[in-house]
C-alpha cells in the first residue's frame, strides 16, 4: 500500500496486472506467498469512497495548475463518477492481483477512459494517497463516535430527569457510603461521555490537515495547490512539512486513545447495570430486549448485553496498543509496516459504535425498582457523615471530633442492631451530652440527599440543574 514514485502509470500487461503499476524495474513477478502478505484490498476497500473523494479533488487541482488538460481531466471526473456508482450497485469488481484501494480505483480508471487515467497520479503518491485516505475515514469516524456519544447522553438525561429524586446508594469501594439520587447517579456518566465527545472533537481538530500533495515524502516538483486541496476536502490547512505528512499515524492513535477512554466509561457503566441486576441488588429491570436466557436453566435472564459492552474496550485498548507497537522506533518516512494501521483502526471504532448504540438501548430500556433502591439507601449507617456534619454545625465541634463522635454512633448502634436514625436519644447523648432530638431531622436517607446543595451535588434541585444544562447543550 505504498507507492515510492510518482511516475505515470504503464499499462498492465497480461499476468502482469498489479505489478505494471510499479514494475518498471522488476523483471520477474512476485512470489504468490509475497502477493498474499502484500495484499491489502480485502480490508482496505473501505477507504474506497476517502479514495474517490481524494482523486477528484485532486485532479481539479491538476487542471487548475495546469498540470493535466481539460479534456484529461473531465474524462478522469467523468470515469470517477462512473466508479463511484458502481461501488454504489456492488458491482465494482476488486480485484487482488491490483493490491490495494488505489490500484483498484486506477486500474479500473483506465479501463473506462484510456490512458488518460494515467496522469490523476501526477504529484501525487501512494504515501500520500494512503495518508489522505486513512485520515479521512478516521475524521468521519470520530464525527460518527460522537453523534452517537450525544446520542447516549440524550438516553441518560431523560431517564435521570425522570427519577432526580429517586433515592439509592452510593457507594466507595462497593460499600454504602451516603445517599445520592439514581438521576445523579446517571449524570455522572453524561459528563464522563462528554468529556469523551470533547476528546473526539479535539482529536478531530488536530488531525484536520490534508497530507495531500506531500507524495512520496519530499513533496512535488509540479505546481500544485495544497490549500485548493485542503480545502476541496473539508481540512484547515494542508499540513506543513512532506516527511511529517506521510511518517505518521499519531492522528489515529489519538483516536484510539480517546475511545479506549470512551469504552472504559461505557464497560463501567455496564459494569453497573450487571450488579444491579442481580436479585441481590435488583435495583433495575432490562426487558427481554436486551437480556438473553439460558440453554440449561429456564428460570435465567442475562444481561448479555451490558456484559459484551463491558468486554469491548479489549478491542479499544488492543488496537491501540497494537498501532503503538507498529509505529514505535520506524525510522522517517513511510515503511509497509504501517499498512498494519487499518484493521485495529477499522476494528476498535465498528466495536465501539456497536456498543455505543447497544449501551443507548440499554438505557433507554431499563427500568429502575425505586423502592428497592431507596430501601436501599440508608443501609451501611449511609447518613453516618449527616450525624458528623450536624455535630459540626450545631454543637460547633471541630470536624474530627465530630467524626470520632459519630464513629463510636455507629458502633453503638451496630451493637444494638439498630440503624442512625433508630439509634435512642439517650445512647447518642451518652457519647455527646449536647446532642438534641433535632439530630433525627438530618439522619434520613431523604433528609442527606436534599442538605447536599453545592454546585453539583445529589439534591434534586441541584440534580435537576445540571439535567437542564445538558438539555441545552444536547439541543
Amino acid at each position: 500500500m505504498t507507492d515510492d514514485s510518482s511516475d505515470a502509470l504503464k499499462t498492465p500487461s497480461a499476468g502482469q496486472a498489479g505489478q505494471a503499476m510499479w514494475g518498471g524495474r522488476f523483471s520477474d513477478k512476485p512470489a504468490e506467498l509475497m502477493q498474499a502478505i502484500n495484499v491489502s484490498i480485502g480490508f482496505d476497500r473501505r477507504l474506497a469512497a476517502q479514495d474517490l473523494a481524494g482523486s477528484r479533488a485532486h485532479a481539479a487541482m491538476l487542471l487548475k495548475a495546469g498540470v493535466i488538460s481539460s479534456e484529461d481531466e473531465a474524462g478522469i471526473q467523468k470515469g470517477l463518477q462512473a466508479i463511484e456508482a458502481e461501488m454504489a450497485a456492488g458491482s465494482f469488481p476488486f480485484r487482488e492481483e491490483f493490491e490495494d484501494i488505489h490500484m483498484n480505483v486506477e486500474a479500473r480508471l483506465r479501463e473506462l477512459i484510456g490512458p488518460a487515467a494515467g496522469r490523476l497520479h501526477t504529484a501525487r503518491s501512494r504515501n500520500d494517497q494512503v495518508a489522505l485516505d486513512f485520515r479521512l475515514w478516521v475524521r468521519e469516524a470520530c464525527d460518527r463516535t460522537q453523534h452517537q456519544i450525544k446520542a447516549l447522553q440524550r438516553a441518560l438525561v431523560s431517564k435521570a430527569e425522570a427519577h432526580a429524586d429517586a433515592l439509592m446508594p452510593g457507594f466507595t469501594h462497593l460499600q454504602p457510603a451516603q445517599p445520592v439520587t439514581f438521576g445523579h447517579h446517571l449524570m455522572a456518566y453524561v459528563e464522563m461521555f462528554g468529556r469523551d465527545a470533547a476528546r473526539f472533537a479535539d482529536a478531530r481538530a488536530r488531525m484536520n490537515e490534508s497530507p495531500l500533495g506531500a507524495a512520496a515524502l519530499a513533496g512535488s516538483p509540479f505546481p500544485i495547490d495544497r490549500q485548493m486541496t485542503a480545502q476541496a476536502l473539508g481540512f484547515d490547512r494542508p499540513t506543513a512539512n512532506s516527511l511529517d505528512s506521510v511518517a505518521d499515524r499519531d492522528f489515529a492513535l489519538e483516536a484510539l486513545a480517546a475511545a479506549t477512554i470512551c469504552a472504559v466509561h461505557l464497560s463501567r457503566l455496564a459494569e453497573e447495570i450487571v450488579i444491579w441486576m442481580t436479585p441481590q441488588f435488583g435495583f433495575v429491570k432490562l426487558s427481554d430486549a436486551f437480556t438473553t436466557g439460558s440453554s440449561i436453566m429456564p428460570q435465567k435472564k442475562n444481561p448479555d448485553a451490558a456484559e459484551l459492552v463491558r468486554a469491548k474496550v479489549g478491542r479499544m485498548l488492543g488496537a491501540f496498543t497494537q498501532l503503538a507497537v507498529v509505529m514505535k522506533g520506524l525510522p522517517l518516512t513511510y515503511s509497509k509496516d504501517m499498512q498494519e494501521d487499518k484493521v485495529p483502526t477499522f476494528e476498535a471504532f465498528d466495536a465501539l459504535e456497536l456498543s455505543l448504540a447497544a449501551m443507548a438501548g440499554m438505557v433507554a430500556d431499563l427500568t429502575p425498582d425505586t423502592a428497592r433502591m431507596a430501601a436501599a439507601a440508608g443501609a451501611g449507617y449511609s447518613t453516618a457523615t449527616d450525624l458528623a456534619d450536624w455535630l459540626v454545625r450545631e454543637l460547633n465541634l471541630p470536624f474530627r471530633d465530630a467524626h470520632h463522635v459519630t464513629g463510636a454512633a455507629v458502633k453503638r448502634a451496630e451493637q444494638l442492631g439498630c440503624d442512625l436514625p433508630g439509634l435512642p436519644l439517650d445512647e447518642l447523648q451518652a457519647l455527646e451530652p449536647r446532642i438534641t432530638d433535632g439530630v433525627y431531622d438530618v439522619l434520613t436517607p431523604a433528609a442527606s440527599v436534599a442538605s447536599r446543595r453545592s454546585y453539583g451535588g445529589t439534591a434534586p434541585d441541584q440534580v435537576r440543574s445540571q439535567i437542564n444544562r445538558w438539555k441545552e447543550i444536547l439541543a
